[in-house]
């Protein structure tokens, strides 16, 4: 539990989050029109979408379909019968005057989220709902000095509403929520998740408390696109409220906007609630009924989602809660790394993975999962050469960075360059013996009671074959040339 420490004691934070996660489909929630991302303006507009007169919804099934598999996968209530409704408000950028969205009957009820926290804790954050609804389209500020221009490109686009319950207590419990929510959809193929495209943005609620008093007025801080700046927004906003109640004034119930710029909220107008916006049933669109052996079938098509995943990489590869919790979060990665640890020791496969692998990937501008120079079969070669002595630890990182720039196999590189881990015994036993003969005081501290001058032995080899001995056999030589 997070507490912003104020004059007159200690406070604690109570968030909620509404996440509008953009539906894949091919189509809009109510018409044929196209939904890729970036379209020319206006280019992907149907006649329902610009509300033409005369113009009537029809629900696309996919959409639906896509509803129900997120609310399955967030262990949600699928509701047999919803309704949709219009909400009904102006603005520019909405040609209809309304909104068809979903409000007393939406189509996922309850659900729940695992949260993994940064101290190895977990946490269950309450899914209050989820819903459908149209999106709106977009106002244009930045095109002209004097005018706004309007884009209905996105315009009647499916959204997912998914509302959280108060649950959250601190700005880090929100970022593993919409990590772990943003990997469920991109496991389950519903919402591509990229916040930056505006495919998944975020209205935070936030008010605060004494803790275990009851909650305090909130505000809602609309549209942040980005989970640094929903933590960001967070953090303003819970001080600026403390400092207001600790002044002896109250919380105004309003819609506040987060500038990236300032790192600050500030007031857009007074919270709507319900009735502002006269929801009633949608006369065009009958009730949506679903039958339980189309759930079931939708059901039967789900991957193993994160949690499962996470479980079974600890089950069966031995992996710690933090490696199997990284190797996770994309579906892809989980994939990859499962290629390369296939008949292999999971633990260095693992570490190879987030280390040289991530890091090299994390270098190189542009490069992704699919696009790097180096494979999971690539990878699994060079892993091969460590596990038969071919080459040591050190050397395959000289070699991977070499296959990362060239292409080449690890298996060639090791020939070309002569890389080779010196295994032989009789090699490296005369190298010892060279050693020992050389180095008496350094023997003789040893003998005196100081093991760690092994090490310094050990370096020597290591320095006069280039780094190619085998350091396992060279320790276990040493140690029997001096009887230790």
């Amino acid at each position: 539990m997070a507490t912003i420490e104020g004059r007159t004691g200690p406070w604690e934070m109570v968030i909620g989050l509404e996440v509008h996660a953009q539906v894949i489909s091919n189509s809009k929630l109510f018409s044929g029109a196209p939904t890729s991302f970036g379209a020319d303006p206006n280019s992907q507009v149907s006649m329902v979408d610009a509300a033409m007169p005369g113009m009537l919804p029809v629900l696309n099934r996919m959409c639906v379909e896509q509803a129900v598999r997120t609310g399955l996968g967030l262990k949600a209530q699928i509701n047999l019968v919803s309704i949709f409704e219009r909400k009904n408000y102006f603005y520019a950028d909405l040609p209809q005057g309304y909104q068809i969205s979903q409000y007393l009957q939406p189509i996922v009820g309850e659900g729940t989220i695992l949260l993994d926290l940064a101290d190895g804790s977990t946490k269950e954050v309450g899914i209050e709902r989820l819903h459908l609804e149209q999106d709106a389209g977009k106002s244009l500020h930045d095109q002209h000095p004097r005018k706004t221009y309007v884009d209905l490109n996105r315009s009647g686009v499916a959204l997912m509403e998914i509302v959280s319950k108060p649950d959250m207590r601190s700005p880090e419990e929100v970022g593993a929520y919409l990590h772990k929510l943003r990997s469920i959809l991109r496991y389950l193929g519903t919402c591509d998740g990229n916040m930056d495209e505006g495919s998944m943005r975020c209205d935070v609620n936030v008010s605060m408390r004494r803790p275990g008093e009851p909650y305090g007025t909130r505000c809602e801080i609309k549209n942040v696109n980005s989970i640094r700046y929903v933590q960001q927004a967070i953090d303003y906003e819970a001080r600026r409220q403390v400092e207001i109640l600790e002044d002896g004034g109250e919380i105004r119930q309003e819609t506040r906007l987060f500038d990236a710029r300032k790192g600050e909220t500030r007031s857009m107008r007074s919270k709507e609630e319900a009735h502002d916006y006269r929801y009633f049933p949608d006369p065009d669109l009958l009730p949506l009924v679903l039958e339980e052996d189309w759930i079931a079938e939708i059901k039967a098509t789900l991957p193993e989602l994160p949690d499962e995943k996470k479980a079974r990489f600890m089950a069966d590869y031995g992996l710690s809660s933090y490696d199997a919790g990284v190797l996770v979060v994309e579906r892809a990665t989980a994939d990859f790394f499962e290629a390369v640890a296939k008949g292999r020791d999971a633990k260095l496969a693992a570490n190879w993975v987030m280390g040289e692998f991530f890091g090299a990937l994390n270098r190189t501008s542009g490069a992704t999962l699919a696009s790097a120079p180096v494979g999971a079969e690539g990878l699994g070669n060079l892993l091969d050469l460590i596990a038969d002595g071919t080459v040591s630890g050190r050397i395959a990182k000289e070699v991977f960075e070499e296959m990362w720039d060239s292409g080449k196999s690890a298996a060639d590189i090791v020939e070309e360059k002569g890389l080779k881990q010196i295994s032989d015994t009789g090699a490296l036993e005369a190298i010892v013996e060279g050693l020992i003969a050389e180095n008496p005081e350094q023997v003789q501290q040893i003998r005196d009671g100081n093991p760690k001058v092994v090490g310094w032995f050990v370096g020597q080899v290591m320095k006069a074959t280039q780094g190619k001995a085998n350091p396992g056999l060279v320790n276990q030589i040493l140690r029997q040339k001096l009887e230790l």
